[in-house]
């Protein structure tokens, strides 16, 4: 990669903006195009190889297509992915951990001082703001997700509302079918409407059956995953 289309990689992984480098393989010419511009860019590719760079894109790996001037290789460069978890308790420890493993960057929130420690969550980043303003200022984005576990209406519900209202692939809350039609019709009366509401993932993760804090760890990682890679 030349060193020029590298700088504007980086520029665009710090400012979080998913781009894709396309290399002709006959003549070796390069291009970066943002994920935005796809179909504006002066590329040459056509209409099914813009969806092939859009696809590749959604599924973070990259691909060999063929254009008007032959093959050509579609990498594409993502921002990372990140998870926010509202509430120190025991699941999000276990999450953290497996969160961690498949490439999340994690950032754990919760007020209470006494739960939220390097102690129980090293190596993790740990936000002690109000949820609703750490969520705020995470500036949640389409590889961002948000799951809430604390069990406290008071933490849980300001960070539901703003976690909604974003472009987040996915919104995930702890909580027994009782509890999450309790919270909905809570944050409906807050403002919420019933679009926002349904992208709630409630009762949080995959049906495993889990038990312990680590098989529902597992169930939420699972359910992200599943709906990260099926959009």
């Amino acid at each position: 990669m030349k060193s020029a289309l590298l700088d504007a990689v980086l520029d665009a992984r710090a400012s979080r903006r998913p781009v894709l480098r396309l290399s002709w393989i006959e003549g070796g010419r390069e291009e970066l195009v943002s994920a935005s511009g796809l179909e504006a860019a002066t590329t040459g590719l056509a209409v099914d190889l813009a969806e092939a760079a859009a696809q590749a894109i959604r599924s973070d790996s990259g691909a060999l297509v063929t254009s008007a001037d032959g093959p050509v290789f579609i990498h594409p460069f993502n921002p990372s992915i990140r998870l926010a978890i509202v509430g120190a308790v025991h699941i999000a420890q276990r999450l953290a951990i497996l969160a961690r493993d498949l490439g999340y960057e994690i950032t754990l929130i919760d007020p209470r001082r006494g739960f939220l420690t390097e102690a129980r969550f090293p190596g993790v980043v740990l936000n002690h703001d109000w949820p609703d303003v750490a969520l705020e200022a995470f500036a949640l984005d389409a590889r961002s997700a948000v799951v809430t576990l604390s069990h406290d209406p008071k933490l849980d519900e300001p960070a539901l509302g703003v976690a909604l209202r974003s472009p987040c692939f996915y919104v995930g809350a702890l909580g027994s079918r009782r509890t999450q039609e309790r919270r909905r019709d809570r944050l409906r009366e807050a403002g919420l409407t019933d679009a926002e509401l349904a992208q709630i993932h409630g009762p949080v993760g995959l049906d495993l059956g889990a038990k312990n804090p680590a098989e529902i760890a597992l169930s939420i990682a699972a359910e992200m995953t599943a709906t990260l890679r099926s959009r």
